[in-house]
């Protein structure tokens, strides 16, 4: 029998992840695959105007009180309740004002400002972590390959966020991920490793690839010291997948008798034959034999091989179901395990066997270690909705206890606060209160503001439904949060969106920085960070390598300023995400943010 069709033997839910295995998307749809969207710029694109414009500001300060317009430093005198401005100009007609010599407001997570960073896309600290556990570059396109971002990198850059107006860093899981690779894509056109994180093999010890312990401490520390807190983000719904290469090295699983004839010393350095393609290797792997027990376990995960439980797919079952084919969890068990083998025989591994615990306590326990061993201040929580309710629940209370040993340990420093926040991804959720915010939630994910800031960067005014409407629904009489987006790793980059155009990815800032609620900038929105190479996978190409020679060779500099300009202001005034809004004119655009004694007035030139 030749290689090319044994997969014939393979179980059902194998072969089916012939089709899409290895995508880190798990639970959203693919948005990207008909090509990227592009934004008409004559089709609803309003021109600034930098002419001087009458503000109408009473309401907000009084006669008398003298105002900054933050983006100039201009200052003016309030008369008959208005003051006369012009747009700096680079301001994109925006005119930002506040009180001249107050004091800042306090931070908000309703207001907050988070930068979220593909740890192994950002930022190359040292290149001796470039290459670990055996795993090689491809030397084509480097759709799945690790690319060099580390702990150390991100630290470096660290004033660079502050620049931006950030007090809140995501990072992707920090966790040891799957020493191997997987077939990449519909078509297994690239071979895709963990490097985004969400392909756990041991959540108790860093990736080497992303950097040390002791690395990670230091981040956390100097992100800490720069007014910065650190989101953590976290994966309970599943583990990575097997690998040949962890089959090989863990000593779990097994090939079909004599099959090893076919692969190297080093499994994982297998190459395809020129009519095979890169998910070919599973017609090697003998799925049905005992030594699977050797991996997870039946006890730990579903996953229909062996004698493991068959998942079922999540459209059928969101909190039993298979996402993309990967082990599920079960974290609703009640029953206690033990430890899986490979963890007990990995010397590396922190884990130690925990007395009658159940699968969801050994995943919270290794969890929450991070915040009481690094003080890390909250959690984005991967595939939400696909795990019950209660699991999340009795992670934000262990994750508030480990907040407070840490704090205990470190009763001066400023940063963690005394609240552990966690943010949820439910896709496609948007401005709603839902049942999440009962489960331990502080946020949610929303889906809903990438479209349509896309208008609003055409033409600011036009986000003025948007900005009313979040406002009125967040800061309301039943108050919540949500953090919403322009780019994300799951569905699409704004540049893309913008069709690379400069203007309006420059002019997104404003559509995004002022929006109600927490927002998300993805690394790379502020600096035209492009689209990149994706193979089969349509969401590879939104986690490219951030853009610095750009950034650095100053390509980028006006848009770049004006997102910090931008960041730097909400950062300033928790009123621009917490407050209440209010429309003050829509000819000039103007409208103003109240949040306590924090005000701001906000102008838009346009002709």
């Amino acid at each position: 029998m030749s290689r090319g069709f044994r997969t014939t033997a393979l179980p059902a839910f194998i072969t089916s992840t012939l089709l899409t295995a290895g995508c880190a998307s798990t639970g959203i749809p693919n948005t990207t695959a008909a090509g990227p969207p592009s934004v008409d710029r004559p089709d609803g694109f309003c021109e600034a105007d930098y002419s001087e414009i009458m503000i109408p500001v009473r309401g907000s300060f009084a006669d008398g009180e003298i105002v900054r317009d933050y983006y100039t430093g201009r200052t003016a005198t309030v008369h008959n309740g208005q003051v006369i401005m012009a747009p700096g100009p680079d301001s994109e007609g925006l005119i930002l004002l506040e009180a001249a010599g107050e004091n800042t407001g306090r931070f908000t997570w309703a207001g907050a400002t988070v930068y979220f960073a593909v740890t192994d896309r950002f930022a190359n600290g040292t290149t001796t972590n470039d290459l670990n556990y055996g795993r090689k570059s491809d030397d084509k396109d480097e759709i799945g390959t690790f690319h060099g971002g580390d702990f150390i990198g991100l630290t470096q850059r660290l004033d660079y966020l502050q620049r931006l107006g950030v007090n809140a860093l995501w990072i992707t899981p920090p966790f040891e991920q799957i020493h191997g690779w997987v077939g990449g894509g519909d078509q297994g056109d690239f071979r895709h490793y963990g490097y985004h994180g969400y392909y756990a093999l041991d959540f108790t010890v860093p990736d080497a690839n992303f950097g040390t312990r002791e690395e990670f401490r230091t981040l956390v520390q100097e992100a800490h010291n720069r007014g910065i807190r650190v989101v953590m983000d976290v994966v309970m719904n599943h583990p990575g997948y097997s690998t040949l290469q962890d089959m090989q090295e863990f000593d779990f699983g097994s090939l079909f008798e004599g099959f090893e004839k076919h692969l190297p010393d080093q499994w994982s350095h297998w190459q395809p034959e020129s009519w095979e393609n890169l998910h070919a290797y599973h017609a090697f792997i003998d799925y049905d034999h005992p030594d699977w027990r050797r991996w997870w376990g039946k006890d730990w995960v579903r996953a229909g091989i062996a004698d493991y439980d068959t998942p079922p797919n999540a459209s059928i079952d969101e909190l039993r179901g298979s996402l993309a084919f990967l082990p599920d969890f079960k974290t609703e068990a009640t029953d206690s395990v033990e430890l899986p083998v490979f963890l007990q025989n990995k010397e590396s591994s922190r884990t130690t066997s925990l007395q009658n615990a159940t699968v969801r306590e050994y995943l919270i326990t290794w969890l929450t270690d991070w915040v009481r061993e690094f003080g890390v201040d909250g959690f984005r929580v991967d595939t939400a909705k696909h795990v019950e309710p209660e699991a999340w629940a009795e992670l934000k209370l262990r994750a508030q206890e480990a907040l407070e040993e840490f704090r205990a340990r470190h009763p001066k420093a400023p940063l963690p606060a005394e609240e552990f926040w966690m943010v949820a991804e439910v896709f496609p959720h948007s401005v709603e209160k839902s049942v999440y915010f009962d489960a331990g939630f502080d946020a949610v994910i929303n889906f809903d503001l990438q479209e349509k800031a896309a208008t609003g960067a055409r033409c600011l005014s036009a986000m003025e439904p948007v900005f009313a409407d979040y406002a009125g629904t967040l800061n309301g009489t039943d108050p919540f949060n949500v953090l919403s987006y322009i780019s994300s790793h799951d569905t699409n980059l704004f540049s893309r969106i913008a069709g690379n155009d400069l203007t309006l990815q420059k002019q997104a800032a404003g559509a995004l920085l002022l929006t109600p609620g927490a927002v998300q900038i993805f690394y790379g929105d502020e600096s035209a960070r492009r689209f990149g190479p994706t193979g089969s996978d349509p969401h590879q190409g939104t986690r490219s390598d951030m853009n610095w020679s750009a950034i650095e060779s100053g390509a980028v500099s006006g848009m770049l300023d004006h997102w910090r300009k931008l960041g730097q202001f909400r950062a300033r005034h928790p009123a621009i995400g917490a407050g209440t809004h209010n429309l003050i004119s829509q000819q000039p655009y103007v409208f103003s943010r109240h949040h306590g004694e924090d005000r701001v007035v906000i102008a838009f030139g346009r002709k």
